[in-house]
């Protein structure tokens, strides 16, 4: 690895060297800047982000519970491999609980919120524009987010959050396969469907925008690799 394996990530007042390790280790696993498969170690990690081991080791354990680090012997750990039955699972979870809560904040939907996303949604395609993916996947992440949480009630954000973290390094790989051009922009449909206050058409473009970033290309990419799968 190399130090720009691990992006940074702003300290908030208040957060301890053991958090901020945490969430910038987490980050970094959710953007796909660790790649599945690749080899890490607590000496590693704590050199990379100039800090002890201590709040490195407590990391790891947080996001070994999350799935998100695979602890091996020897001390040694690495970000999961990725196979067709794992994936093919999260992305059903993620479907279901995506809509889930898109159904339950739709009715806090406001014209102020649509267009705070329009606005987001043109900064995506500014990202794909320029092949910044890591911009492009904070933003994607935080569009879906912007509507989940208009939910006051909502407690599946964490759920959903924990799908993205395991999906990320093999997320990123996808992206990287896939030709933007030939993508539809499944976030024009959200758009149009809140727009039109439609939450079936709503719902469509979520499932679509999700198996379209995710199940296609990822099923090829695991068969070149030689996961035959049970798909």
């Amino acid at each position: 690895m190399t130090t720009t394996d691990i992006p940074e990530l702003p300290r908030d007042d208040g957060m301890t060297t053991q958090e901020h390790a945490y969430y910038r280790l987490r980050n970094a696993i959710m953007l796909g800047a660790l790649r599945p498969g690749t080899a890490l170690t607590i000496r590693g990690l704590a050199q990379q982000l100039d800090l002890s081991p201590t709040p490195i080791r407590e990391a790891v354990r947080r996001l070994s519970s999350e799935n998100a680090i695979e602890v091996l012997g020897n001390r040694r750990l690495k970000i999961p491999d990725m196979t067709l039955g794992r994936f093919e699972e999260l992305v059903q979870l993620r479907i279901a609980l995506e809509l889930h809560a898109a159904e339950r904040a739709f009715p806090y939907l406001s014209e102020i919120v649509i267009e705070h996303l329009r606005a987001l949604d043109d900064r995506m395609d500014g990202a794909i524009a320029a092949r910044d993916l890591d911009a492009l996947t904070r933003m994607n992440q935080e569009f879906h987010k912007i509507l989940y949480r208009l939910n006051p009630y909502q407690a599946v954000m964490p759920l959903i959050e924990s799908l993205w973290l395991q999906l990320g390094p093999f997320q990123r790989q996808v992206i990287e396969t896939v030709k933007m051009v030939d993508v539809v922009d499944r976030h024009k449909e959200m758009l149009a469907a809140m727009g039109a206050r439609d939450v079936i058409a709503l719902c469509a473009a979520i499932e679509s925008d999700i198996r379209d970033g995710s199940v296609t290309a990822g099923r090829l990419l695991l068969r070149k690799a030689g996961d035959a799968g049970p798909f």
